[in-house]
């Protein structure tokens, strides 16, 4: 196996959602940055073409019993306080760490609707996932620190936005993918206890 650990899913309810897989139609890995992986520790040789597309287009989850997670937090959107954003259309795959102990979230973008996703598709389409797998990569190279990009895998299915695009999924690796909103979502509700849960977790 991928050897991912699961500590973010070790949090009590209100921190997240545990998500069944939405299967795509036709899941294929056209991208798989090696040397990312490589650099992780992560443990790819086991897994067939068609096993790695799957666990990269979110159709199989390897932790938390099948399940993929999304993570809740507020924040500001078109110009007014959400209490309720969270991942609408990422999920948590897990987390690797590294031979010399720094951990990184894997989380897939685009892997289809969660209980944040009101009333959106949870789908991403393969132009703005090859856009943001392009600029990661570069803004690494350059020094920069920034999330970074491990796959691309299309979906074989259609996502409608201003026009019909193809679908694609985005495997996105960071230090962590706690935010500023992910506090706020305690602080709004009062709720101390969970406030410091997550800073003796952060």
């Amino acid at each position: 196996g991928l050897g991912l650990e699961q500590s973010y899913a070790c949090l009590p309810e209100g921190f997240h959602a545990l998500v069944p897989p939405s299967p795509v139609r036709e899941a294929k890995l056209v991208r798989l940055n090696r040397s990312l992986a490589d650099e992780l520790g992560l443990n790819l040789d086991g897994l067939d073409e068609k096993a790695l597309a799957d666990l990269f287009a979110g159709n199989t989850a390897p932790g938390n019993d099948g399940r993929l997670l999304a993570m809740a937090y507020s924040g500001h959107q078109f110009g007014q306080f959400n209490p309720g954003l969270g991942d609408g259309r990422a999920a948590l795959l897990g987390e690797v760490v590294t031979k010399d102990g720094k951990r990184f979230d894997i989380q897939l973008k685009g892997s289809g609707p969660t209980p944040f996703s009101r009333r959106g598709d949870g789908r991403a389409a393969l132009g703005p996932v090859i856009r943001e797998y392009l600029i990661s990569e570069a803004m690494h190279a350059l020094g920069i620190p920034t999330t970074r990009s491990l796959a691309i895998a299309t979906t074989g299915e259609m996502v409608i936005r201003e026009q019909i695009h193809p679908g694609a999924v985005l495997t996105r690796v960071a230090a962590s993918h706690l935010r500023i909103g992910t506090f706020q979502h305690f602080a709004a509700r009062g709720d101390k206890d969970s406030l410091k849960t997550l800073l003796d977790y952060a």
